[in-house]
């Protein structure tokens, strides 16, 4: 049965001016941004009681995915140092800034005026203006708008820096019970049932944990798509995350699309996190056939690795049958 739990310089950038320096605000041959850090922003053992000016650039800062004391240090001491504050909705963000004492101009900036308002933007960058862009809750452009205006600053070699946080993705994942060396985050499935089926058909080969976005008037639909496209694999679903009833439900891709189309959609925001594919048990025919599949595209060793993955072999043997079908021994006399 599907369980339930609960809890609660080096880069070689070269700045405006043509020199190398690193690629955050601060740089010290960033001549045409050169202000100080404070040292809350630059490192965490040198904090002050008096504040210090922030260098000129653009701060993409992570704010809390549900527990607004989440919120990092450096990323307060950054969003007290800025001018202005671009943010999706400034309802959300003005209740973050008040639970922390910070009055700060916000701008708003998402899917629907980012077009419009980013050349402006870029040129607040170029005056030397200090700007921090956060999104409602997590990593700003994970799944949340500011790709575009990252890639225009750094294609100007504008100062752009990150102050790290809170993440739903890497949250869910953390909490999943599911392997985590490597993973794919695939951000939200389609809302349309064809194209999300042929998303997840996309991804259905893949020797890697997934995570996906996905919205609760949906899990059941999108879980059920995953076991008949991926396989009934080993999953979780998390809600509410950090949050007073923080919920993660682990089991059979199966057993949580039954759990979901029986409760009915759950409340708060879905993470559906799936693990890799499971060896299968191995059959000598299938084993022939995969494997004279494997050594058509691939060396001996990756080819017994592969299949290794795919059968639960040992790797010893499946490299013994690479070997003996890539060199069968001479018929006898």
């Amino acid at each position: 049965m599907a369980r339930a739990t609960s809890g609660t310089g080096a880069s070689g950038r070269r700045d405006p001016n043509g020199g190398l320096g690193p690629s955050k605000p601060g740089g010290a041959t960033a001549a045409r941004f050169h202000r100080r850090v404070p040292p809350a922003a630059a490192d965490a053992e040198g904090a002050r009681d008096e504040p210090a000016a922030l260098a000129a650039g653009l701060y993409l800062v992570a704010t809390p995915i549900g527990n607004l004391a989440d919120i990092t240090l450096r990323g307060l001491a950054i969003l007290r140092g800025v001018d202005r504050i671009l943010c999706e909705d400034t309802r959300v963000t003005a209740k973050l800034l008040a639970r922390h004492g910070i009055a700060k101009p916000l701008d708003p900036y998402h899917d629907h005026n980012a077009d419009r308002v980013r050349p402006a933007i870029l040129q607040a960058l170029r005056r030397g203006e200090r700007l921090a862009l956060v999104s409602d809750a997590g990593t700003p452009l994970v799944s949340d708008p500011g790709y575009k205006l990252v890639r225009a600053a750094a294609a100007e070699n504008l100062p752009v820096t990150a102050a790290p946080g809170p993440s739903a993705a890497l949250t869910a994942l953390i909490l999943s019970g599911l392997p985590p060396d490597v993973f794919l985050f695939a951000g939200f499935l389609p809302p349309r049932r064809p194209a999300r089926r042929r998303m997840l058909a996309q991804w259905a080969p893949l020797a890697a944990t997934l995570v996906f976005f996905e919205g609760v008037s949906r899990v059941a639909a999108s879980l059920a798509d995953m076991c008949e496209l991926l396989g009934d694999r080993a999953a979780a679903v998390a809600r509410e995350l950090t949050k007073l009833h923080e919920e993660v439900r682990r089991g059979r891709l199966a057993e949580l699309a039954e759990h979901y189309r029986d409760a009915g959609a759950p409340r708060g925001e879905a993470v559906i996190v799936v693990g890799p594919p499971e060896p299968r048990a191995p059959e000598s025919v299938d084993v022939e056939a995969r494997l004279r599949e494997l050594l058509r595209g691939s060396s001996l060793r990756d080819a017994a690795a592969q299949l290794a993955f795919e059968t639960g072999l040992a790797r010893r043997e499946a490299y013994r049958r690479a070997l003996a079908m890539r060199d069968p021994e001479p018929d006898g006399p």
